[in-house]
């Protein structure tokens, strides 16, 4: 059981490099359900995406450790409201649940989850963290993973031509794709869209990495 829970910490060092697999993804692929991914590199990417989906996903992503404690404080202040739980985690957290561990509600998983974010932060720079999440994330609803085949399938073009509003349309479906299309988005997508188009203008990615390389 110890070894078993110490292996993500000894790959994880190893993603630097390389085109990374999540579990999701493996469990597809294992059971013969469709699943695609094409892995492009975070400098071939349309600007306009990895501004969007941290304007959309973690706001903070250039100055926390892996968890953004603020939100979560905030999540577990509007629990003990009464108020709808919203998604507190972090880039960081998707990408150590995304290629570790699996998807759904779980207080095991979240325990699981929080040292091995803050560990995936200390072994990789900013940039191959996102460059790992723009990979790995389900942005199509029939087994699209990645930001390649979630562009091809949304705008039948590549992640490097997106634009900057279907960059924001990629980005505001994410995390359920299956419920929000960016083919066929709906009213609350495209108004979603729009106002991380406006958050992405205030990016600090570009000092974020010159930090962290």
């Amino acid at each position: 059981m110890l070894g078993a829970l110490l292996v993500p910490y000894l790959l994880a060092p190893l993603y630097r490099a390389g085109h990374p697999v999540s579990t999701l993804m493996a469990w597809r692929y294992l059971t013969g359900a469709p699943m695609s991914r094409q892995w492009v590199d975070l400098a071939a990417v349309s600007p306009s995406l990895p501004r969007s989906v941290v304007a959309a996903e973690d706001a903070k992503f250039c100055r926390h450790h892996g968890i953004d404690w603020g939100a979560l404080r905030e999540v577990i202040d509007d629990a003990e409201d009464g108020e709808v739980v919203r998604g507190g985690s972090t880039i960081t957290q998707q990408v150590a649940k995304n290629l570790f561990l699996w998807p759904g509600r779980s207080v095991v998983r979240k325990a699981l989850e929080f040292p091995l974010a803050i560990w995936v932060d200390l072994v990789l720079p900013k940039p191959r963290i996102l460059e790992i999440y723009l990979n790995i994330a389900e942005l199509g609803p029939t087994g699209q993973f990645g930001a390649q085949a979630g562009a091809i399938y949304a705008f039948g073009h590549g992640a490097s031509a997106l634009s900057p509003r279907e960059a924001a349309l990629l980005a505001a479906i994410l995390p359920n794709p299956h419920l929000r299309s960016a083919r066929n988005p709906s009213s609350g997508v495209r108004r979603l869209a729009g106002t991380y188009m406006v958050r992405a203008q205030a990016s600090e990615l570009q000092r974020c990495w010159s930090e962290n390389r």
